[in-house]
Order: C-alpha cells, then sequence, then structure tokens
C-alpha cells in the first residue's frame, strides 16, 4: 500500500505522541473487507505519563479505542463514509469479542472516530449532521450524532492555544506555520518537542529522496522547514559534542591508560571548557589534581 508523504508523516507523528499512553497501531487491517485504519489506539488503564501533556489529542484518546484519521484536504463525502465503514466495523469486532469473553461494552467505552481535516466547509458539516458541542469542547469539534460516535476536527478553527498545538501541526498554511513556531519555542528540555522535530527531521530526509512531490508535499515541506532546521541545528550540535566528549575521552584515557568511573564523573565538567583550556589539563594534571579540582566544583 503506497503512502503519500502527508500520511506517512500524520501516522508516525500521532504514533509518536500516543505511545506512552497505549498500543497504537498505524495502517490496522479491519476484517470486513481491505480497509486499514490510519491510527487506532488502545489507552492502557494507567498510562506512564499524564495525557494532559498532550492537550486535546490525550483527552480524545484516554476516553476510549480512538480512530484517527488525518486528511491533508477536506475529505469528500465518499471518504468520511469509507471511515465510518472502518468505525462501525471496529465497534462490531470489539461487541463480537465482549461477547466471546461473556462480557459487555457498554455505549461509552465503544470505539470513536476523529477525523481530522485542515477545514470543514459548512456543506460537509451539514451532510452529516456534524455540530458543536460547546458544553463540553471547544470551537472546531463537530459531532455526528450521538449513535454514530464520529466527529470531525476542523483544525483552522481550534483555538491557537497550547492544548491544540499537536492537531495544528497537521492543518494547513499559516495555521501549520504558526504551529511549528510554537513547536519550535518550547523548551529545549522538553521530550516531545525534541521527538516530534526528530520525527520531522527523518522525514523530511526520506521525503526529499523522492523524484515527485504534488504542490501539496511540496507546501508541507515549506511548513515544516522551521522545525526541519532547528532539527538539524540540534543534531549537528549533539555531534560537535560528541566528537568533544570523545577528544575527552582520548586524552584522558592517553594519559591515565584508560577512563575508570571516577574520572567519567569529570569529562562532563572538562566539556564546560574550549578545548584550549581542558588539553593542557588532561595532559599536566594528575589524576589527584584533575579529581580533585573537578569534583570541588560538584
Amino acid at each position: 500500500m503506497i503512502q503519500q508523504p502527508h500520511d506517512k508523516f500524520a501516522k508516525q507523528f500521532l504514533e509518536e505522541l500516543l505511545a506512552p499512553f497505549g498500543e497504537v497501531r498505524t495502517n490496522r487491517e479491519v476484517t470486513d473487507e481491505a480497509r486499514f485504519v490510519d491510527v487506532l489506539f488502545f489507552p492502557t488503564p494507567t498510562p506512564a505519563t499524564n495525557a494532559e501533556t498532550l492537550g486535546l489529542l490525550g483527552r480524545i484518546a484516554v476516553l476510549n479505542t480512538t480512530l484517527l484519521e488525518p486528511f491533508r484536504n477536506q475529505p469528500s463525502k465518499t471518504e468520511v463514509r469509507n471511515c465510518l465503514q472502518k468505525l462501525f466495523t471496529v465497534i462490531a469486532d470489539a461487541q463480537r469479542k465482549a461477547n466471546r469473553e461473556n462480557t459487555t461494552i457498554s455505549e461509552n467505552d465503544l470505539p470513536r472516530l476523529w477525523i481530522l481535516t485542515p477545514s470543514a466547509s459548512k456543506a460537509l458539516l451539514k451532510a452529516f449532521g456534524a455540530t458543536l458541542d460547546l458544553e463540553n469542547w471547544i470551537e472546531g469539534m463537530y459531532f455526528l450524532p450521538e449513535g454514530i460516535r464520529a466527529a470531525i476536527v476542523a483544525i483552522n478553527k481550534l483555538p491557537q492555544t497550547p492544548e491544540t498545538l499537536w492537531f495544528r501541526l497537521l492543518g494547513r498554511g499559516k495555521i501549520q506555520r504558526k504551529a511549528v513556531e510554537e513547536l519550535v519555542a518550547l523548551p529545549p528540555s522538553d521530550l516531545v518537542r525534541r521527538n516530534v522535530l526528530e520525527i520531522i527531521y527523518r522525514w523530511r530526509i526520506s521525503v526529499m529522496a523522492q523524484t515527485e512531490l504534488t504542490k501539496d508535499d511540496q507546501e508541507l515541506i515549506m511548513n515544516l522547514t522551521q522545525a526541519y532546521e532547528e532539527a538539524r541545528a540540534a543534531a549537528v550540535l549533539e555531534g560537535v559534542q560528541q566528537e568533544r566528549r570523545q577528544v575527552v575521552e582520548n586524552l584522558l584515557r592517553f594519559r591515565f591508560g584508560s577512563v575508570d568511573e571516577e574520572l567519567a564523573g569529570v569529562v562532563d565538567s572538562l566539556l564546560q571548557l574550549t578545548p584550549e583550556e581542558f588539553t593542557p589539563l588532561c595532559l599536566e594534571l594528575s589524576r589527584e589534581d584533575l579529581l580533585a579540582r573537578f569534583n570541588s566544583h560538584q
């Protein structure tokens, strides 16, 4: 099955974000015929980390089994119906499993579908009876009639808050570019930021190797350029730091024969110095002086 660049990016992106909170399956085949769910997520009862870190995405993911179907362009009515067919198949599978195990599954625990689209026209929303539920959810989330258990998320209508960042990264045009700026502005220590930047970095490299790109693909590449550049700079910096660490450790091995646990403890302190500063220290100070000098600062 051929994956378009946006499909590949969206699936890797959602899988990375959701993995700490449960089981993620991408391109999951459903059994009535050869249909595939883009992202099928099964939340764990007690996730290792707090899902609130993902904002709106975390809120919907931990409710119950979740089908996520991201689109680069507004889906057609046929595409929405195809998504609904997948949802009903997954629900039927869940009910058959409950019957086999002689258990029941409540209405609230049935899987739910979330169609992620950069925009949704009034005509599309009307065709499926999708409406807002502002008492419980934010602007931009349109729910189909209750029994269908599906919603259309119009990314361009979501409020531009930290809660919606991870959805807006799957938007288009200025919505996506603004989200990229917010992603890059997160603290470098933010683990999700780092992981998403790495996904964008690897995805961009793989996509640029393709010979033919559509206008949509080219737009996506342009929108993610800032994040790619940030990730590339981080990768270069990490490479430089690794190279400097190797130089320091080689100097210590040259002088003392090996880098044991005590000497390893001063390597980070030596790396705070310039090469002109740490080289003579490694070559001239005795082991005792080196340990005494840097252990006193820890």
